[in-house]
């Protein structure tokens, strides 16, 4: 391994910010896992920070597919979980040798100063603007402005997700950032276990994965679904830690053709994206949401909420409501349930697009430019 540093050689990489691997929470966590395999498929040494309790074991993990983890110690709150690691993670990676640093969701970037006495590139992927999710209250709003503004002045190179992410940066803080989006890695699966599991029948229910926080809107979705008339079910595939409240309130709305399945990773979320009639994405918050783009991928029909978000990934390849009006999902999903042959049309579409838009290869291929090129630049 090449430790020296050189551009053209391979690199020692730390992705930090996520929960770590494998992925077991949401799309940085799959982003992060994702990536890091391939970035050691072609000879990077790459270490994935993830979380632990206190009392827990820190420091060295056994490693995934070659790539190294490490953990570091948090409190497990709402509030001060993303923080606190952030401040153990930082003053870890000090004592270890990389060449650069990719840095996931900008709540981190108040303590970048921390990853700036290494002295190695930083790119800091913002995510989407995350004080406009409901779940956060003003002083958690005001900390993700703050990380806004941080990320602008200490990373060495922002990346951006989704065109619509970049021009917000570009209009609010006057600077360019990179925009490379999250990729797509199908894997499609027959009919099997998990299907049984939840009395589900191939091509026979409609699937949404989300956290599930407002801003994700899994309760509009459940309200328009119950307008409906049918006998194909609604899978919602996800969870939230600390949403206890709103999870009983998705309870008191569902009726009995409502499944919740939980947080579903690995085949068990490969089974279910292979083998839906079609998938709802309701989220108004964020980047490139990467259970979208998966579904797309899969041939799934997709119906969007219309944030520019979503219509940007989606294009003229899947319906578009207009934005959180869940009466007029009601009214698209009735339509869709009665015309198949669009929804396999528009699914083929759809999956035609991201695999040519959004292929792993090419996101690895502009990470690897990047890199690459700060590198080069720190080491003149």
């Amino acid at each position: 391994m090449n430790t020296s540093g050189d551009a053209r050689g391979a690199l020692q990489i730390a992705i930090l910010g996520t929960r770590g691997m494998p992925a077991r929470y949401g799309g940085f966590e799959t982003f992060a896992e994702q990536l890091s395999k391939r970035l050691v498929s072609r000879g990077h040494q790459v270490t994935v920070y993830g979380r632990c309790s206190w009392l827990s074991r820190w420091g060295l993990l056994d490693p995934i597919d070659g790539v190294i983890r490490r953990q570091t110690p948090t409190i497990f709150h709402k509030y001060l979980e993303t923080p606190i690691h952030a401040v153990t993670s930082f003053i870890d990676v000090l004592f270890r040798a990389v060449d650069v640093i990719i840095l996931c969701n900008g709540a981190n970037s108040p303590f970048v100063p921390l990853l700036m006495l290494k002295g190695v590139p930083r790119l800091i992927n913002v995510d989407g603007i995350e004080r406009h999710r409901a779940k956060w209250n003003a002083l958690g709003k005001a900390w993700y402005r703050l990380g806004e503004r941080c990320s602008v002045w200490f990373a060495s190179e922002i990346v951006s997700d989704a065109e619509v992410i970049a021009a917000y940066y570009r209009d609010t803080y006057s600077i360019e950032s990179t925009v490379i989006p999250y990729g797509v890695h199908p894997t499609p699966r027959a009919p099997g276990d998990v299907l049984r599991m939840f009395g589900l029948s191939a091509k026979r229910y409609l699937l949404y994965v989300s956290r599930l926080e407002p801003e994700n809107n899994a309760f509009g979705v459940i309200q328009a679904y119950t307008r409906l008339e049918t006998n194909m079910p609604l899978v919602i595939v996800g969870d939230a830690p600390y949403a206890l409240e709103y999870k009983e309130k998705l309870l008191r709305a569902a009726n009995d053709k409502v499944i919740f399945t939980g947080f579903q990773f690995g085949e068990p979320y490969q089974e279910l994206q292979s083998n839906c009639y079609l998938y709802i994405q309701a989220t108004e918050v964020g980047g490139t949401h990467p259970a979208l783009i998966e579904s797309m991928s899969y041939g799934n029909c997709v119906v969007v909420n219309g944030t520019p978000e979503n219509i940007e990934v989606v294009s003229s390849c899947g319906e578009i409501f207009e934005k959180n009006n869940f009466e007029e999902l009601s009214r698209i999903l009735a339509r869709l349930l009665s015309e198949p042959e669009r929804v396999e049309s528009l699914g083929a579409s759809a999956a035609r697009r991201v695999n040519q838009q959004y292929s792993w290869d090419a996101v690895l291929d502009r990470y690897e430019k990047l890199m690459r090129r700060l590198v080069c630049m720190r080491r003149q």
